[in-house]
């Protein structure tokens, strides 16, 4: 199987080629922002256009949430506009086409996990920019799969994990909001995903919005505890409000996402975030 990935140095992007690194019967196109600037949604149309993949993923994003705020025009081109434009591309090559969307389209209200079909309420820019991406996929009319995800994580780029562990080389005590609640997500989860996702398109599934988020739910508290329970670090995590850590960017307090769908049509079950967490330190403390 041939993809063509838009994003090279991303955390899912990243786990796709070493995936095809080790497999003879998967080859991966990363295409960087010197190869395909997201912010020229023709260059994108273009590469797919020529491509002799037999499917594409978008798995480059703008992914500052509090920088959205900042230039939503930008945000909006990038995660609206250029992926709308790919899956365009991809329809007229008869292509499938895969992308990568998030939580952030929902107001994060209630406790209940939050079905693909649930109405979209996205509380800032960048979760507008990632919803104008979807209905720009849907609009293109082609063979497309959206997958939702959320918290993703890994050992590679910027992320919560590595974050926590840089702070824990220096201090012994952490504030961390407990009243967000969602999903961590492995990166190498989220990639094998994507690739058995691909190959059912490529035998003839027809797409749609699916979910993929890590069990159990937590809150960004406990998922540091337990960060620092297996890397073997002391330290005092206290739980704070949201409120208490005022940010540029509202962010939802309910990230939880059903992923039953994706079971059902695909056989494909949750992920437990709480092994890839011991994988990622693993990668972590091996690259010391």
């Amino acid at each position: 199987m041939k993809l063509l990935v838009f994003g090279r140095t991303g955390q899912v992007a990243h786990v796709l080629q070493a995936l095809a690194a080790a497999d003879a019967g998967l080859h991966v196109t990363a295409l960087g922002r010197d190869q395909a600037d997201l912010t020229d949604p023709e260059t994108c149309m273009a590469r797919i256009a020529t491509t002799d993949a037999d499917a594409v993923i978008n798995a480059a994003a703008y992914t500052d949430v509090d920088g959205a705020e900042r230039d939503e025009a930008t945000a909006t081109r990038v995660n609206g506009d250029t992926p709308g434009a790919m899956a365009r591309a991809a329809a007229a090559r008869g292509l499938p086409f895969l992308h990568l969307s998030t939580d952030y389209v929902f107001d994060g209200s209630g406790t209940t996990a939050f079905a693909p079909d649930a109405t979209t309420a996205p509380l800032n820019a960048y979760g507008r920019s990632k919803r104008a991406g979807e209905l720009a996929i849907a609009a293109a009319g082609g063979q497309a799969l959206i997958l939702r995800t959320s918290w993703v994580f890994s050992s590679h780029g910027r992320n919560f994990v590595k974050t926590m562990l840089r702070l824990s080389d220096t201090r012994s005590a952490l504030w961390v909001v407990d009243d967000q609640i969602g999903g961590p997500t492995a990166a190498d989860d989220i990639a094998k995903t994507l690739i058995t996702l691909a190959q059912a398109l490529i035998a003839g599934h027809p797409g749609g919005i699916y979910h993929y988020a890590g069990a159990p739910a937590v809150s960004w508290a406990g998922f540091a505890r337990e960060t620092f329970r297996i890397a073997g670090r002391a330290v005092d995590v206290t739980g704070i409000t949201t409120a208490d850590y005022p940010t540029p960017a509202r962010r939802p307090l309910n990230s939880r996402l059903d992923c039953a769908a994706l079971q059902a049509d695909f056989a494909i079950t949750q992920p437990d975030w709480k092994a890839g967490l011991a994988r990622v330190i693993d990668r972590l403390e091996g690259q010391a």
